[in-house]
């Protein structure tokens, strides 16, 4: 058990992290080709049917649910529950003591929390995560560019950037092969800090309320002056 002096350097860094998450812009608008940075030994993704595979899932997603273990800069390590609905909408609500939430209702994304008097709000198609809800995903020739593709252990990697702004950090998407499952994804912003997500029992097709995805906390200034 956190005490409370522990706790609060650990909440710290996690909001000093999400901030972070929630302002990479890996999905702006349009599509100019980039020269890939890819090692010899990676695959030439372009018309990749691998690629095309992974479009294809993705885009025969409606809804996801799925437990999450994320890993942050510094070492620390929290859990919770990611919730999608394609398109534009998920929740990601992480497990006490954390009272953080972070929801995109289709158009933003607000995260806020109440124990530290915590609210930010985003465009959607400026968060890292949104690679989840963009309809329709295109991996080849739209607004993504896959700089690599690797296969390891039934694990297919595809490590991806902006197209037009290759050099504002990446996403990496772990999927399992085989069938094809999302597995998890990494996020590495320009300045080098990376953090990992791994999910767990990942279920699709599941009826999820609408009402998940809307901010459902007290007021902006509600929340900054300490509410309960």
């Amino acid at each position: 058990m956190l005490d409370s002096a522990v706790f609060d350097r650990h909440i710290r860094r996690m909001r000093t992290l999400l901030a972070a998450f929630c302002s990479v812009a890996f999905l702006s608008l349009g599509a100019v080709p980039v020269q890939a940075q890819a090692p010899a030994q990676a695959q030439a993704p372009a018309s990749n049917p691998q690629v095309a595979a992974v479009e294809r899932y993705f885009n025969g997603i409606r809804t996801l649910q799925a437990r999450f273990v994320q890993s942050n800069p510094g070492g620390t390590v929290v859990q919770g529950t990611l919730s999608v609905s394609r398109p534009g909408r998920m929740r990601f609500e992480y497990d006490p003591p954390s009272q953080l939430k972070i929801v995109a209702d289709g158009s933003q994304v607000t995260m806020w929390d109440i124990a530290n008097r915590d609210f930010g709000q985003w465009p959607i198609g400026w968060t890292a995560a949104s690679f989840l809800v963009r309809e329709p995903m295109v991996l080849q020739g739209g607004d993504l560019t896959v700089e690599k593709i690797e296969r390891t252990d039934g694990m297919l990697q595809l490590t991806m950037s902006q197209t037009r702004k290759p050099n504002e950090g990446k996403v990496i998407v772990r999927l399992g092969e085989n069938p094809m499952v999302l597995r998890g994804w990494s996020i590495i912003d320009n300045r080098g800090q990376r953090v990992d997500v791994s999910l767990n029992g990942l279920q699709t097709g599941l009826p999820l309320a609408a009402s998940l995805f809307k901010f459902d906390g007290p007021d902006a200034g509600a929340i900054r002056r300490g509410a309960n």
